[in-house]
């Protein structure tokens, strides 16, 4: 017996923070989150449970590389809980002696999500993070790894 009910405001939500990410709007994007939640990428090594930190992880996320875009290529929901497969592109710019290169970067990976009462409460991001090129970011933030 199956007990997954589809009820879609999972999904909804997940696209919506998605759709969010991808226009820019980090403040939008982070709305949906839970006064009392857990955000880990673990790839990079990072925790967050604190809003404005998250905030501030996306935002230099997106000045690192400001065209980042990312399509969902598969979710699976059941119950409160949702797996979602999404792939990244983006393009890193390198400056080497006044000369700036472009790199272009993709990547897969996959998010674990779980929301209660229509609200984010845990979400865990993995992907390898050697393919990602984001290390640089992680740079930013290794002091505010929450334990």
């Amino acid at each position: 017996m199956n007990t997954c009910l589809k009820t879609n405001d999972g999904l909804d939500i997940l696209r919506s923070v998605m759709t969010a990410f991808n226009n820019g709007s980090i403040s939008e994007m982070i709305e949906p989150f839970d006064d009392q939640f857990t955000f880990i990428d673990q790839a990079l090594g990072l925790e967050f449970t604190d809003k404005q930190r998250l905030k501030e992880f996306f935002e230099k996320s997106r000045e690192l590389f400001p065209d980042t875009a990312i399509e969902l290529v598969s979710t699976y929901e059941c119950g409160d809980n949702i797996i979602a497969e999404w792939r990244v592109t983006a393009t890193q710019v390198q400056k080497y002696v006044g000369l700036h290169q472009q790199l272009r970067i993709s990547f897969a990976g996959v998010s674990v999500i779980h929301i209660e009462d229509e609200r984010i409460t845990h979400w865990s991001d993995y992907y390898d993070k050697s393919t990602s090129w984001r290390m640089n970011l992680a740079g930013f933030f290794t002091e505010w790894i929450e334990v």
